[in-house]
């Protein structure tokens, strides 16, 4: 094996796998997979082992060596690496669409799916065979002939827009730093964040502090920082990155013009109004008018709290901080001493108490209690001295392994995200258990001292790690619908943020904690002041994340493609806003969720997801008034067995019903956010 990229014998070896191995790599699995489609799609009698059963498997190879090009673009974006990727990208992108347009391989699907093996099938392969018909439609495959080269053409390009969108936005944060000579402008950061600046500084080679917009860097600032004029420098660099203000070629205004026009395009081609009814066809919302219901109930129900907690912070910042007009970088500052005023701790008070290595222990302890398996590390290479690996086992048996990725890198992009590099799937050889990628970009440490996070961080985390055992905990031996595959997109943060509830937990933070200089444990008097400021400022945030949401699908229920961005974010504003950045702020050129992610029209399934997994984890609070722990085991065999076992399997709805016994219901999330009463 003379290309490392194809050697699938073992996991990929990151020590080995260079740059220039991902074109010939790449094209001699195009090439064989193309070779396997000419023959399947002249099969006289189709089925499930002559026909799907070996498309998916040759389909994998593609997925597995493209999935880790597509990593390493994520994680260490070198130059080479980056030309490496786009480079290839649109041959990769080619092959899809090419599949997805398929006639003759749409006509195989339908043969089955109208033949009497069809009802022989199990309910897991008859969904598969019923998912894949559909994409095939979302795909263009009932196009014309003479229509198909263009919605092609226009994949291609949205995908080569999707990658340069996310590498202006990664260049532009890497452009920009703020040095600081003099020790008083440090006044109000934490000590940690000042070493990490120092530290950064000396590895340019350079006197004084760096700061960059990296957000371990970036929000710091803004919450501690006493220097205003600090604060409003780095406020207005992050908010135009990427935008007409820098680099012409780091711009992203024309992307995001032609992204709109293309996804209209395509969704027209497809005989449907707009992206917005395109994207939701999959997912559980019926349409964009009823998910646009639901996100402006929950802004009605929001707004109030949202003023309310406007006018608390106005009031505090004129009469504590001598502050007659907060700006937006007064916010968080500001927002950070009230919290600190009312509730007698910071973030950074808490930081000290949560050191790296105890989180993760905590962490550990929770699935392994909730889920009776064992976390323990494990053994491989990888692409950075900085990246773990772990495996899961249950009863001495192998369950999935996963690599944690978890400090910020100039050379990685920002955000954190679970990627998969290995389904799960019966092999010749035995069971292929599932491998997963948790990637985080969290404050490094700095010297011999473990890195500490904040309990934001740890809820990120927590995050991250739902997605990734909805991978890792699949029963279902079909990757097209084991674990995340195959669930409705709108569901899949259902696992994702069902565990962060477990981070405002007291037997739980207390477990993975231990203070910097003490090593003490997190005392029950400081927990419990957090727990009085959890729903701090609620309203506000909740106001934020729907601003995102109606902005996403009201941009792609657009019919023309043509809806002026920066004119829609003020119009959803007006709504449900009570911030308002200043007029020179782009935040759609760095919204790469929706233009360089897979959350276009479904931004609001985070919000939709909210409310599932809010009512989810209210079944482990009953089950805690008897067994005293949220913690509770027959709980947690319940809902791995009905709900990440099954994957996407069968509709996400009736995994929610055959865990919880009934639908969803909001009141959980309202009560979570101190929102209960004013729905009422």
């Amino acid at each position: 094996m003379t290309n490392p990229l194809l050697d699938f014998s073992a996991l990929p070896r990151f020590d080995l796998i260079k740059p220039e191995h991902v074109e010939p790599g790449i094209s001699e699995i195009l090439g064989a997979l193309r070779g396997l489609v000419d023959e399947l799609q002249q099969l006289p009698a189709p089925g499930w082992d002559n026909f799907v059963a070996p498309l998916e498997t040759a389909g994998e190879s593609l997925d597995r060596a493209w999935g880790v090009v597509a990593h390493m673009h994520g994680v260490m974006d070198l130059p080479e690496w980056r030309e490496a990727y786009n480079r290839t990208l649109p041959e990769v992108t080619r092959f899809y669409a090419e599949l997805g347009q398929n006639l003759a391989l749409f006509g195989q699907y339908r043969k089955i799916r109208e033949g009497a093996e069809y009802d022989r099938l199990n309910p897991t392969r008859r969904r598969i065979i019923d998912n894949a018909i559909r994409d095939f439609r979302l795909s263009g495959a009932e196009l014309a002939d003479d229509r198909k080269p263009r919605f092609q053409a226009i994949q291609e390009r949205l995908s080569a827009l999707a990658a340069k969108f996310s590498e202006n936005l990664l260049d532009a944060t890497n452009a920009h730093a703020e040095w600081i000579d003099d020790e008083a402008g440090l006044a109000g950061m934490p000590a940690d964040v000042v070493a990490a600046a120092r530290a950064a500084a000396e590895k340019d080679g350079k006197p004084g502090w760096k700061f960059t917009l990296h957000m371990p860097s970036y929000l710091p600032v803004m919450q501690y920082a006493d220097n205003r004029e600090l604060r409003a420098r780095m406020y207005r660099a992050y908010g135009t990155r990427a935008a007409e203000f820098g680099k012409p070629e780091w711009d992203n205004s024309a992307n995001i013009r032609e992204i709109l026009a293309l996804r209209a395009e395509e969704a027209h081609m497809l005989g449907y109004r707009n992206f917005a009814e395109v994207s939701l066809v999959p997912k559980m919302a019926e349409s964009p008018a009823q998910a646009l219901e639901f996100l402006h109930d929950l802004a009605r129900r929001a707004k109030p709290f949202a003023e309310r907690d406007l006018a608390e912070l106005q009031a505090f910042a004129s009469t504590e901080l001598g502050l007659d007009r907060l700006e937006p970088w007064d916010m968080a500052w500001a927002s950070e001493k009230l919290k600190h005023a009312r509730y007698d701790f910071s973030n950074e008070v808490v930081r000290q108490y949560l050191p790296e290595p105890k989180v993760l222990e905590g962490l550990f302890g929770v699935i392994e209690r909730l889920y009776g398996v064992t976390i323990e590390p494990d053994q491989t290479s990888t692409w950075h001295p900085d990246v773990r690996f772990f495996r899961i086992q249950r009863a001495g048996e192998l369950v999935g392994q996963f690599f944690l990725d978890l400090y910020a890198r100039e050379t990685k992009r920002g955000g954190a995200w679970m990627g998969e590099l290995l389904n799960r799937r019966h092999r010749a050889g035995g069971l292929q258990a599932p491998v997963a990628y948790l990637v985080c970009n969290f404050t490094p440490p700095v010297g011999e001292q473990a890195a500490r996070f904040t309990h934001d961080e740890v809820i990120t985390l927590f995050h991250e790690c739902g997605h990734g055992l909805h991978h890792l905990l699949t029963r279902v031996d079909e990757p097209a619908v084991s674990g995340i595959h195959g669930v409705e997109w709108d569901a899949v943060e259902l696992p994702s943020q069902f565990m962060e509830n477990f981070c405002w937990e007291w037997d739980v933070l207390q477990d993975m904690s231990s203070h910097a200089t003490s090593g003490e444990a997190l005392p029950r008097a400081l927990f419990d002041r957090m727990i009085a400021a959890k729903n701090f400022q609620s309203g506000m945030q909740t106001v934020r994340q729907l601003e995102f949401a109606l902005f996403d699908l009201m941009l792609h229920s657009d019919g023309d493609g043509k809806a002026d961005a920066m004119a829609l974010v003020r119009q959803v504003r007006e709504e449900v806003a009570v911030v308002h950045p200043p007029a020179w702020h782009r935040f759609p050129h760095s919204f790469s969720h929706i233009f360089a992610g897979g959350y276009a029209a479904g931004y609001y399934s985070y919000k939709w997801a909210e409310v599932l997994s809010a009512d989810a984890f209210a079944a482990f609070e009953e089950a805690s008034e008897q067994s005293g722990s949220v913690l509770d085991r027959v709980t947690g065999e319940r809902f791995w067995n009905e709900v990440l076992a099954v994957g996407g399997s069968r509709p996400a709805i009736e995994s929610f019903r055959a865990f919880r016994g009934r639908d969803p219901q909001p009141d959980a999330l309202l009560r979570h956010s101190g929102m209960l009463a004013e729905a009422a």
